[in-house]
């Protein structure tokens, strides 16, 4: 990743979603060559020079300190994770002495079997994740919701279905998923996030070099620089075996390992729904579904 070209179009393309206006400020004077709001207007917004916001934006960070960070954001608006996003471009563009140790990541507990016992007992379609957006275990109803998934774990080749290269490759993520255009701007920004914070890990790169050459509008989104973190939200699927599905899907990071997260899905009582998971529950019960080997922790894929 080239952190200079990506802080400077972190930033510009934050500057460009917010007007004066909205950031409760009068517009300067002037003829506007610019969307949004003009670099002197950011400088004006965080109490700094525009030498200063300009020498950011081009990423010279030296002499940049968090407290001018965080101003930026303020002015910029950026939540949580995008201001979290900006400092970890900055960090990777100072000094290697300057740099921050990275936190080492512990085990998880009692191995990778650990995992898959854990959503083998929620009773709900459940997965475990890595940044890369793998799935690296599941539970019987998980797989039965997601049939691409299972089928793909099925072949045994030894490669875990990634759900972003299904989004944007697979012609068939078109009708599983009914946002299938919000899913793929979420996944994406989801992507952008994971480069930012796992700057080592190169299939996650690799992963992004591939559906960038496959995909023009995963370029196009990947050039919108937005990033995000799965929490929770509403998830719509049209399975096509029981129709529609809606669930609301909420994400845990595992503690033992940061790269990795929980989803959990919860399903509205008494609904067509729930009439549709009991229907596969039934069929999960009767054939088990695949439960592919856990991902190792250096990150790597076996």
């Amino acid at each position: 990743m080239d952190h200079q070209e990506e802080l400077r179009g972190f930033l510009i393309s934050r500057r460009a979603r917010l007007t004066p206006e909205d950031a409760g400020m009068t517009p300067f004077p002037g003829i506007r060559r610019v969307e949004g709001m003009r670099r002197e207007e950011v400088a004006y917004l965080a109490g700094i020079s525009v030498d200063y916001h300009t020498r950011l934006e081009r990423g010279r960070v030296q002499g940049i300190s968090e407290e001018i960070l965080v101003a930026v954001s303020r002015a910029l608006r950026l939540d949580d994770v995008e201001h979290e996003h900006l400092l970890r471009l900055v960090q990777a563009l100072r000094p290697q002495s300057a740099r921050r140790a990275p936190a080492r990541r512990p085990s998880a507990p009692e191995g990778d079997g650990f995992l898959q016992r854990v959503v083998d007992a929620i009773d709900a379609p459940a997965f475990v994740q890595n940044s890369r957006l793998d799935i690296v275990a599941a539970n019987r109803i998980g797989w039965k919701l997601f049939p691409h998934a299972e089928q793909h774990i099925a072949l045994g080749d030894g490669i875990r279905f990634n759900t972003m290269r299904f989004q944007v490759l697979d012609p068939r993520a078109k009708d599983f998923y009914v946002d299938w255009d919000l899913a793929v701007r979420n996944g994406t920004a989801v992507l952008h996030e994971a480069a930012g914070r796992q700057q080592g890990d190169k299939e996650l790169f690799a992963l992004i070099g591939e559906l960038s050459a496959r995909s023009e509008h995963f370029r196009t989104l990947w050039a919108s620089h937005d990033v995000l973190r799965y929490r929770r939200s509403p998830k719509r699927y049209h399975h096509p075996l029981v129709g529609d599905v809606v669930v609301d899907s909420q994400s845990f990071t595992v503690d033992t390992d940061p790269d990795l997260s929980l989803l959990v899905y919860k399903v509205e009582p008494d609904s067509p729904t729930a009439d549709a998971m009991a229907i596969l529950g039934g069929w999960a019960a009767d054939s088990p579904g695949p439960v592919p080997a856990a991902v190792p922790h250096d990150g790597t894929t076996p």
